[in-house]
């Protein structure tokens, strides 16, 4: 999951605008939005993309020392147009630019894509009490949809009452949560006392299993909350989740939403895909769920792609993050590069949601 990701990558990972570029790029604007908290919810930070007016020059979003950016027109008028709604969600100590390249490719399809970053379990910000907080994810997806469907600036741009949602890792979780996934902690600490090196069993993650565990009182009914559900979700795409092993297998054999679920296989101890996507696949109803495994893909596959000096750069700040950049779970073995598994992941994205929840 993407909490292997130290905090001190992100002083270099965090997104950032450069200059005007000239190449020729589609035409996908591209806007920040600060959403306030209120008496209820939290403060976001929200990433939009979508289909816009060819006008003004093209910047570089995202571009790092690191990662790769994306050219995109920077405040650019969106097109006419009620366009379908997208909702991406990092994984645990990610940020809205990890799946910018699945974003721009939607929005070059005619869907309109926002990514929250989600307080708590995003880079820079993943202090206690708000990095235990991770039922709250779902609510910020919730929250998005809702301000994206009310806001006079955006309301008339989305196809009302209904909306996707892809996660990555910990995002993959909060997707299922939103579809009707019930998340029992109880689950997750049994199944870490047979599987203890499985990144979800790391105390950080909320502290939801271990020594000093803060999953109780309170905090238990927080998790067992229906609330998280929300009927706006038309359709749900996981890439190499985590914390499968939480949910009650009762509640997915019920969920009605169809599904696409991306696994990076083989995996690993720390994320292995058969106690991960392809045991959520297993307990899903089967005639409406597709998985999907990538033999050559690592967890962290999903991510931006990097640039040619990253690894070093990356192994001379903190040694063993580099692995960020490395694309299949035998470092030393033949596998493709991150845009060729990008292009295939996008491509069964676009060919599941199309018919589920058309752009347009």
């Amino acid at each position: 999951m993407t909490r292997f990701i130290r905090p001190v990558l992100f002083a270099v990972a965090v997104a950032a605008l450069a200059g005007p570029v000239q190449a020729e790029s589609p035409s996908i604007g591209f806007q920040k939005l600060s959403l306030p908290a209120t008496e209820r919810q939290r403060a976001l930070e929200v990433a939009v993309w979508y289909p816009a007016e060819p006008a003004g020059e093209t910047s570089l979003v995202g571009d790092t020392p690191v990662m790769v950016g994306t050219a995109l027109r920077v405040g650019a008028p969106p097109q006419p147009g009620r366009h379908g709604l997208v909702v991406l969600s990092h994984g645990y100590g990610g940020n809205w630019t990890n799946q910018q390249w699945l974003a721009a490719d939607l929005a070059a399809q005619g869907y309109l894509v926002a990514a929250p970053n989600h307080p708590g379990s995003t880079s820079r910000d993943m202090a206690p009490p708000g990095a235990g907080m991770l039922w709250k994810r779902p609510g910020d997806v919730s929250r998005v949809i809702d301000w994206l469907n009310e806001d006079p600036r955006w309301s008339g741009r989305v196809i009302a009452g209904r909306a996707a949602v892809i996660g990555h890792s910990l995002g993959g979780w909060t997707a299922v949560a939103l579809a009707g996934g019930r998340f029992e902690p109880w689950r997750l600490e049994a199944a870490c006392n047979t599987h203890p090196l499985m990144a979800a069993c790391g105390t950080g993650i909320g502290g939801l299993v271990g020594e000093g565990s803060t999953v109780q009182g309170p905090t238990m009914q927080d998790w067992a909350s229906p609330t998280l559900t929300d009927e706006r979700i038309t359709a749900v795409v996981t890439l190499d989740l985590g914390l499968s092993q939480g949910f009650d297998p009762a509640s997915l054999g019920r969920i009605d939403k169809p599904f696409l679920i991306i696994g990076a296989g083989p995996g690993s101890p720390k994320m292995p895909v058969d106690l991960e996507s392809r045991h959520l696949a297993s307990l899903l109803p089967r005639e409406r769920t597709r998985y999907v495994e990538i033999a050559d893909a690592s967890h962290f596959s999903f991510l931006s792609v990097c640039k040619a000096d990253a690894i070093p750069l990356l192994e001379a700040e903190q040694p063993g993050d580099g692995m960020i950049c490395r694309d299949h779970a035998g470092h030393d073995r033949d596998g493709r590069e991150r845009e060729a598994i990008h292009r295939q992941v996008s491509d069964l994205v676009v060919g599941f949601l199309k018919p589920a929840m058309p752009p347009q």
